[in-house]
C-alpha cells in the first residue's frame, strides 16, 4: 500500500517560447521526453514511495509526521530524483547546478521548482544531500524497473510502454572494465606531507579568521615554507649525492609537519570548546573539525611511508600505501596497457546491450578481482534487473575468457562471444559469423567507456 499522500499541485507558469536557437529547442525537446519517460515508466512514483516509506520507518515511535511534513518530504524526494538526473546530463558541479537552476526556466520546470512569484531553488548543499537521498541498492532496483518498462508492451494498445519507436534489445550484452582514475599527487611519499600541511593550515586559517586564535606563525608562511621544501625535493635528483639530499630535505619536512600538527590540534580543540563565539552553525563547525581529523588520523602513516621509502630505502606494499589523503578507496591497478602500465583509482565494470544502453555496472571500492572472475556476478545482476533467461549472448575482450566462464556460458545456454586468449582458438572462433559480428560490435563499448569517464565521472 502506498504511503504517499495526494496533494494539489501548485500553479506553475508556462514555459517561455524561445525561437532563434535550434540547439535550445532540441534540448528542450529532450528534457520533455525525459519527463515523459519518468512518468510513463512509473519510476518517479516508485522513487517517491520508496523514499517516503524509508523516512516513515526511521521516524521515532509515537512521533507520526504531520501531513505538512509528509508533503514537504514528497516534494523534496521528487526534486532529488530530477535534480540528480539533470545534473548528470549537464555535467555541472553542485554550485554550478544551483546557479543554472536559478537562471533557466526550463531547468526549473524539469526539476519542479517553478512557481508563480518567488522561485526557491535548491542550494549547493541541498543538491549534495539529494545525491544521498536513497541507498545504492534502492537506486539499482529503480533502474531495473526502468529497463523492464522499456521492454514492456501495453496490452490494450499493443504499443511500447514508454512509446519507444524501436524495441530495446536485451538478448546480447557486451562487458568491459576500466580504471576510474583518482586525482592524486605523485609521488605518494613526500608529496603527502605537502598536501597535509596545506589542508591543515588552510583549516587553521579559517578558524583564526573567525576570531579564535592561538599564538603561532601565520599559516600562509608555513605553507610557503613547505612549498619551498617541495621544490627543493624535486631538484634533489639533479644534484650529486641525490639520495643524501632527499633524506636531508625530508627530515626538514618532518619537522615542519610536526609544527603543523600541533597548531592544527590546538585550533581544533579551541573551535570545539568556543565555537559559539563564532558566526558558524554547528554543522559548519563539524565540517571543519572533520576535515582536520581526517588528515590528522592519516598523518602518522603518511610520515612513516615517506620515511620508509626515502630514508629507509625500503619498498612499501601496495595494500599498505596511502595513495591520497582525500580519497581513501583508491588502489594500485596493474593492467599492463600501453601508456598505462600502472594506474591509480578504482575498477569500473560496465555491461551494455546492442543499442548502447548500459544494463550493468559495478564500481569496486576494494581491490577488484580479475575480469574473468567478474563475469558471473555481472550475469547475476543483469538477471535480477531484467529477468533471468533474457540474455542469450555475452561478448567481451580476452580478459574475460577462462575455462570456468566457457563452462558457465555453456551451462546457461548463452552464446560465447568472449575473445579467446589462445590464438588458435581465436582463429577458429572467427570463422563463425555471429562471433565476428559480436567482436566487431565490441569496439563501440570502448567508446561508451570514454563517454562515461569524460562526461559523467569527471563531475566534481
Amino acid at each position: 500500500m502506498s504511503k504517499t499522500l495526494p496533494f494539489q499541485s501548485e500553479l506553475r507558469p508556462a514555459l517561455p517560447t524561445v525561437i532563434g536557437n535550434v540547439d535550445y529547442q532540441k534540448f528542450e525537446k529532450e528534457l520533455k521526453r525525459m519527463d515523459e519517460v519518468l512518468i510513463l515508466s512509473g519510476v518517479e512514483k516508485q522513487f517517491v514511495e520508496s523514499c517516503v516509506a524509508n523516512w516513515l520507518e526511521s521516524a521515532e515511535e509515537g512521533q507520526e509526521p504531520s501531513a505538512r511534513d509528509r508533503r514537504e518530504y514528497q516534494k523534496h524526494s521528487r526534486r532529488a530524483m530530477r535534480c540528480n538526473v539533470l545534473q548528470r546530463v549537464l555535467g555541472e558541479s553542485f554550485r554550478g547546478m544551483s546557479r543554472r537552476l536559478a537562471e533557466c526556466a526550463l531547468f526549473q520546470w524539469f526539476c519542479g521548482v517553478d512557481q508563480l512569484g518567488v522561485v526557491e531553488v535548491p542550494s549547493k548543499s541541498q543538491l549534495q544531500r539529494y545525491t544521498q537521498w536513497v541507498t545504492p541498492e534502492e537506486l539499482d532496483e529503480l533502474i531495473g524497473g526502468l529497463l523492464q518498462s522499456a521492454t514492456r508492451t501495453e496490452i490494450e494498445t499493443g504499443e511500447n510502454a514508454l512509446k519507444l519507436v524501436h524495441q530495446i534489445e536485451l538478448d546480447a550484452v557486451w562487458l568491459d572494465s576500466t580504471c576510474v582514475k583518482a586525482n592524486i599527487h605523485f609521488p605518494v611519499d613526500w608529496r603527502l606531507l605537502g598536501d597535509a600541511t596545506r589542508t591543515l593550515m588552510q583549516a587553521t586559517a579559517l578558524i583564526r579568521n573567525h576570531g579564535l586564535k592561538n599564538r603561532m606563525e601565520e599559516p600562509g608562511a608555513i605553507i610557503s615554507r613547505m612549498n619551498k621544501l617541495c621544490m627543493e625535493m624535486t631538484q634533489c635528483r639533479r644534484k650529486e649525492e641525490s639520495k643524501k639530499e632527499r633524506k636531508r630535505v625530508l627530515r626538514k619536512m618532518k619537522k615542519v609537519v610536526k609544527i603543523v600538527r600541533d597548531h592544527a590540534l590546538r585550533h581544533r580543540d579551541l573551535l570545539e570548546s568556543k565555537w559559539k563565539e563564532t558566526d558558524w552553525s554547528r554543522g559548519h563547525v563539524d565540517q571543519v573539525i572533520g576535515r582536520i581529523n581526517k588528515i590528522l588520523k592519516q598523518l602518522p602513516k603518511a610520515i612513516k611511508q615517506a620515511h620508509e621509502r626515502i630514508i629507509g630505502e625500503r619498498q612499501v606494499k601496495n595494500q599498505e600505501k596511502i595513495l591520497s589523503l582525500y580519497e581513501t578507496d583508491v588502489h594500485v591497478i596493474v593492467r599492463g596497457k600501453s601508456g598505462a602500465e600502472v594506474e591509480f583509482g578504482n575498477t569500473l565494470l560496465i555491461g551494455e546491450q546492442a543499442q548502447g544502453l548500459v544494463v550493468d555496472w559495478k564500481l569496486y571500492e576494494e581491490s577488484a578481482p580479475a575480469d574473468s572472475k567478474q563475469l558471473k556476478g555481472s550475469l547475476e545482476r543483469i538477471g535480477e534487473r531484467i529477468g533471468k533467461g533474457t540474455v542469450k549472448a555475452v561478448g567481451g575482450d580476452r580478459g574475460f575468457d577462462s575455462q570456468a566462464n566457457r563452462e558457465l556460458l555453456k551451462e546457461k545456454e548463452m552464446f560465447n562471444g568472449l575473445c579467446p586468449k589462445n590464438i588458435n582458438d581465436l582463429k577458429e572462433a572467427q570463422k563463425e559469423s555471429r562471433f565476428s559480428e559480436m567482436a566487431k560490435r565490441r569496439a563501440q563499448t570502448e567508446g561508451r567507456i570514454g563517454i562515461l569517464k569524460n562526461c559523467f565521472l569527471e563531475i566534481q
